[in-house]
């Protein structure tokens, strides 16, 4: 008989409340140094090979020390039907960074208007959306030199996340000396170029070690926060609970040296929380509390959700009670959750799934009478590892569980994964699979919102692996997370990095970034269109230095779907001027939308720098078949 692990649910009254009760104690931190990078592109590229590292393994989930052996149950959850081919185009794939002597890579990446931040550990690079290398491979110590102290000897688990509201590029990681002293290293962009320079901040959490952190961003308009997770373990070895944090956002875009780090820990019988992490244009309302997830039982199924309202002007932080989200049942992987059982070709070494907690992201998109959050783990189906994944509607008000899947569509073991969701609700998840006749590939699958609740469809590959990671003693290691985000162009275009193999080896993985879109992404019954009028602008003689009356320009969408607006740019001595919202006009915005046969209106003013003439162009960019779209701008300096 196969022997599994189910975890034991057996809660007094008493030790229920107690779990769910919240600290009232506000961890307030100021940071403990403050600094300005130099511009990363003026940083030097390293691709020197450390000697052979093993990253800090995550410290185990308190879901594992729940556990108690049990017989392998069925998992009511497992999609048993099979769908077409996932209805997605694949678009730009490329490998990303590369082995540099450590190991796992911890991939992840973020998705500007015209920018990729990849970064793992223990660099980051920043590429075009074609692939082209713009900054990079950039050690991440040496962005925080000017800082000093444990941020430019070693930094862990590292983070990228694009700030789409502000424009930014957020930097992050444990700052690790190896020898007793932890805390977080955040660097925030100065602009919108993430090969810039960048505010840097360190807070510190002496000798206790703020393992496995999880950052996102919550651009409320007021009390706006880079929210984060950490298991914390005293002395570095005692688990003590979780810290659910919240960064000031507002003073970090400035680059204030005061920028508060508030936390509340939850009870030590709970971990591994993963923070909201907003997509789409449409941030949260005002005053929503910063939401934390964490998968707290297997038998019975259950999430915990946790809210934490932030007041950095008192420098206080309110968690609420857990809510608890019933679940499906599940058998942890690998038998105990956190462990080693992922076969590869041609050897015995076996890949470890992390499979004692959520994966990231827990990713948030507001529609226009709801939110939807989505969120993954794995687990366990018969002989293989498996994708449990969640969809959840309002979990910033009264939660429900949409839906739930397990993704086990033969015996190849799935893991690693990462989901997301566009503006369409179409749903996206990317991860690793491997077996023992399949080397770690890198794939995907999705669902549309007419496919049946809990299932995706048939999996496509990004590439597949052409060797095994073997041969140290560290050879298990895999992940330990990766990422898959949505362009902020379009809203529908999905990116995914992960690693895998290109010949059998060890200290040798490559990351991989890859891109694609759902067919019917931002609109049904047809595409967006866009028409301009006029299509060129021209000023007559302006004195240098004078700005001259606005033009404006009017964007139509010929169209049969939605128009969503990704950038909207001028070149040369051409800016961009207001336009106010009328009952006729209709100002077009970053981001936006414009639904079929609707417009919007741009202006466009003048400022020679020079004499003669002057050119230049205002800049479209969307999910029209034919974006960019381009105004050309004329006018002459006297």
């Amino acid at each position: 008989m196969l022997i599994r692990i189910f975890v034991l649910c057996v809660f007094a009254l008493t030790s229920l409340a107690f779990a769910n009760a919240a600290s009232p104690k506000t961890i307030a931190s100021y940071p403990s140094s403050h600094a300005v990078s130099e511009r990363v592109s003026d940083l030097p590229i390293d691709l020197s090979m450390f000697p052979g590292r093993e990253m800090p393994e995550p410290r185990p989930s308190p879901l594992v020390n729940r556990a108690t052996p049990g017989p392998w149950q069925l998992d009511p959850a497992l999609q048993k039907e099979a769908l077409p081919e996932v209805g997605a185009t694949q678009g730009v794939n490329f490998d990303g960074i590369g082995s540099n002597g450590w190991i796992p890579s911890d991939s992840n990446l973020a998705i500007g208007p015209t920018q990729i931040g990849a970064i793992v550990n223990t660099y980051l690079a920043v590429y075009t959306k074609t692939g082209t290398l713009l900054s990079g491979p950039t050690n991440i110590p040496t962005i925080f030199g000017p800082l000093g102290g444990l941020c430019t000897t070693y930094i862990v688990d590292p983070i990228v996340l694009y700030d789409r509201p502000a424009d930014r590029w957020v930097v992050a990681g444990i700052g690790d000396n190896y020898a007793g002293a932890y805390g977080e290293c955040i660097a925030v962009s100065t602009t919108n170029d993430a090969t810039g320079s960048y505010s840097l901040y360190f807070y510190s959490f002496g000798a206790n070690l703020n393992d496995y952190d999880k950052l996102s961003v919550w651009a409320t308009a007021s009390n706006a926060a880079y929210l984060a997770t950490y298991n914390i373990f005293d002395g570095g070895s005692n688990f003590a609970g979780a810290d659910l944090c919240g960064f000031d956002r507002t003073k970090m875009l400035v680059g204030d040296s005061s920028a508060a780090m508030l936390c509340q820990m939850t009870p030590s019988s709970e971990g591994s929380y993963l923070p909201s992490d907003m997509d789409g244009p449409t941030p949260p309302v005002d005053k929503t509390p910063g939401l934390f997830l964490t998968w707290q039982n297997s038998n019975p199924g259950e999430l915990y959700l946790r809210k934490l309202t932030l007041d950095f002007a008192t420098g206080k932080a309110k968690l609420s009670n857990a809510t608890v989200i019933q679940v499906a049942n599940d058998n942890l992987s690998c038998g105990v959750g956190f462990g080693t059982c992922v076969p590869q070709p041609g050897t015995s070494q076996e890949l470890d799934t992390l499979g004692d907690r959520l994966m990231y992201r827990f990713a948030i998109r507001h529609f226009p009478d709801h939110d939807r959050a989505v969120v993954n783990h794995a687990v366990e189906n018969g002989n293989q590892v498996a994708i449990r994944w969640y969809e959840l509607y309002d979990p910033a008000g009264t939660v429900t569980l949409n839906q739930q899947g397990t993704f086990a569509p033969d015996t190849t073991y799935r893991w690693m994964a990462s989901l997301a969701e566009d503006q369409s609700q179409d749903i996206a998840l990317g991860y690793s699979a491997s077996s023992s006749s399949v080397y770690p590939a890198i794939r995907f699958t999705g669902r549309v919102p007419t496919d049946p609740l809990g299932t995706m469809e048939t999996e496509a590959s990004i590439i597949e692996g052409s060797g095994s990671q073997t041969g140290g003693t560290y050879a298990n290691r895999w992940g330990d997370y990766t990422a898959m985000q949505v362009d902020p162009t379009d809203d529908c275009t999905f990116w995914y990095v992960d690693e895998y193999e290109q010949a059998s080896g060890y200290y040798n993985w490559s990351t991989h970034i890859g891109s694609f879109i759902f067919n019917g992404c931002g609109g049904t019954g047809g595409g967006p269109a866009v028409t301009l009028a006029p299509t060129s602008l021209k000023w007559g003689k302006i004195a240098v230095g004078t700005t001259a009356a606005a033009k404006k320009v009017v964007l139509t969408n010929s169209g049969t779907g939605t128009l969503n607006l990704g950038t909207i740019a001028t070149s040369g001595d051409f800016a961009l001027a207001t336009v106010k919202q009328t009952k006729k006009v209709t100002p077009c915005v970053n981001g936006g939308t414009v639904a079929a046969g609707a417009s919007c209106e741009v202006k466009v003013t003048f400022t020679p720098t020079q004499t003669g003439t002057r050119t230049g162009d205002l800049t479209f960019t969307d999910n029209a078949p034919n974006s960019p779209q381009s105004v050309g701008l004329t006018g002459t300096g006297k």
